[in-house]
């Protein structure tokens, strides 16, 4: 199916089938009751997470306003809209949304590292599904261009905040302080 057409109502997969999934390594997302499944990710994508990660948390641990998850970690944003980022964010409020199986509803910040086997849909329908749901900043990590573009969600739409490439500092305008120098993550 093209991502366009709407997947007929009896084909439809939902929050309660992707409960179902095995635990398998695989990841597992549904964009518009349309399943999507995506192999691990590879040894580099895993290091540059792991490497954002150690600047994310502890910055996140010393003010104490909120927590940094990894993948797999689903985010429901609607019965049909079930998706893994790499890194979810959630701040203050939104920290009582979670529940055991998935977070609930739109996290503060999203990173999805790029892979030749999602990058598409990084870049399209799960863009389209974080600014639909109001995910306030959303970065996106290409490994290849040793780059992260960061968007910022301005009245109801992604606009770049920045590009940021291997030599400079990521500052983040949702997490004012934090900065990460990219030599680190690359």
């Amino acid at each position: 199916m093209s991502p366009t057409a709407p997947v007929p109502a009896t084909y439809r997969v939902t929050f309660d089938d992707w409960l179902r999934y095995p635990d398998d390594g695989k990841i597992y997302e549904v964009i518009e009751g349309e399943l999507f499944v995506s192999p691990p990710p590879a040894i580099r994508h895993q290091r540059i997470a792991r490497n954002l990660l150690r600047h994310i948390d502890p910055f996140l641990q010393t003010r104490s306003t909120g927590e940094v998850l990894f993948a797999p970690v689903g985010v429901r944003f609607s019965e049909d809209n079930v998706l893994e980022p790499d890194l979810v964010v959630i701040l203050g409020p939104r920290l009582a949304r979670g529940e055991e199986s998935a977070l609930d509803g739109a996290p503060d910040l999203v990173v999805e590292i790029l892979s030749p086997g999602t990058a598409g849909r990084d870049l399209g329908a799960k863009r389209a599904v974080y600014e639909r749901f109001g995910v306030p900043e959303y970065w996106i990590v290409d490994p290849i261009a040793a780059t992260i573009q960061v968007l910022a969600l301005t009245d109801g739409a992604y606009r770049e905040a920045a590009l940021y490439r291997r030599e400079q500092t990521l500052l983040s305008p949702l997490l004012a302080g934090l900065e990460i120098p990219l030599a680190k993550v690359f």
